[in-house]
């Protein structure tokens, strides 16, 4: 007697059970591993690159609250907690590479004017550099930085034709 419920195609599979087998478990798990090797590096290579320009940001912002400071009371701040507590920062910010809120402090040239000229990532040293700030931004902003730097020192950026007349040795 035919049993009604059951299908046509139910008598292929009546005695192999259903699911996948270890072959097929074993490729896909090497698929999976072999992209996850392709995208894992990039991931974290992408998370680095974040720290590093938060880092660059609140640099920027600290440096900016310094400036400001020094712009309106005529003397650098002691501390970094003197800019929170006058307000020129809501809070010292974070560094995300080394995952501490301290910083290197920078001290003036002049004690008398304070004790926070500039600030830096912890384990940079500003020994046998340019001031920091020059510095840092020529670095951080590239060419255009340094020339712009130069006009605001009052020395006149040589252009391209004065560099292409000096290789030269003739006028542009």
């Amino acid at each position: 007697m035919v049993n009604p419920i059951a299908s046509p195609t139910s008598h292929r599979h009546a005695g192999r059970p259903s699911g996948f087998t270890l072959i097929e478990m074993l490729v896909v798990m090497t698929l999976i591993a072999l992209l996850l090797t392709l995208a894992v590096p990039r991931y974290f290579h992408s998370i680095d690159n974040g720290k590093l320009t938060v880092q660059r940001q609140n640099l920027a912002t600290m440096r900016d609250a310094i400036d400001k400071f020094y712009a309106d009371l005529g003397r650098y701040p002691d501390t970094l907690e003197e800019l929170v507590a006058r307000k020129y920062l809501r809070q010292v910010p974070m560094d995300p590479v080394a995952e501490v809120a301290s910083w290197t402090i920078v001290a003036p040239a002049d004690a008398a004017q304070g004790n926070v000229y500039d600030v830096m990532p912890v384990g940079v040293s500003a020994s046998g550099a340019a001031p920091a700030p020059v510095a840092a931004a020529a670095v951080a902003a590239g060419p255009i930085a340094t020339a712009t730097l130069s006009e605001a020192a009052g020395t006149a950026a040589p252009s391209v034709a004065d560099e292409a007349a000096a290789t030269t040795g003739g006028p542009p």
